[in-house]
C-alpha cells in the first residue's frame, strides 16, 4: 500500500510537470504591464488584441496558444495578448479600432501590423521576420550614436 501511494504521488508529479512544459507561451498584457514589457530591451512583442465578444476571435480557437508554443524557443520575441473588452486604455493607446489585430512591438515601438493568414506557421514567419528586421535596425541605430 505504501508503495502503491508513493507511486501514485510520482505520477501525479510527472503530470504536473508535463502540462507545465507543454502550457503555451502566451502572456496576458494589461494597463499595468503592457507598457513596462513592450519596451523590454532588445525584445520584440507581438501582440493579439482581441474582445470576447467578437466572432473573428473566438474563430482563432487556440491559434495564439499555439504559436506561443511554437515560439517557445525564441529568446527575444515574446507573444502577448491584450482583452481590449478589459484594457480599453492599452488598445486606445495603440489605436485598436478592429479585432482581432496583430501587431509586433520591438523597444516599445510599434515595428509592423499583420494582416496575412491566419495559421501558426504565417504568423511565426511574420515574427521573426518582423523581428530580426527590428533588431538590426536597433543595432544601425546604436552604431550611429557611437
Amino acid at each position: 500500500m505504501k508503495n502503491s501511494c508513493r507511486f501514485a504521488v510520482l505520477l501525479i508529479l510527472f503530470l504536473i510537470s508535463i502540462s507545465v512544459h507543454t502550457e503555451a507561451e502566451v502572456i496576458a498584457l494589461t494597463p499595468d504591464t503592457f507598457s513596462d514589457k513592450i519596451k523590454e530591451k532588445d525584445t520584440a512583442w507581438f501582440v493579439k488584441f482581441c474582445v470576447p465578444w467578437c466572432k473573428h476571435c473566438k474563430n482563432l480557437g487556440t491559434l495564439w496558444d499555439e504559436l506561443g508554443k511554437a515560439m517557445e524557443g525564441e529568446d527575444e520575441i515574446e507573444i502577448g495578448e491584450v482583452d481590449c473588452s478589459v484594457s480599453k486604455p492599452v488598445c486606445t493607446k495603440v489605436d485598436i479600432h478592429s479585432y482581432p489585430t496583430f501587431k509586433l512591438f520591438y523597444d516599445g515601438e510599434e515595428v509592423a501590423k499583420y494582416q496575412g493568414k491566419r495559421d501558426v506557421e504565417s504568423l511565426k514567419a511574420f515574427a521573426l521576420e518582423e523581428a530580426e528586421k527590428a533588431a538590426e535596425k536597433a543595432l544601425l541605430g546604436t552604431d550611429k550614436e557611437l
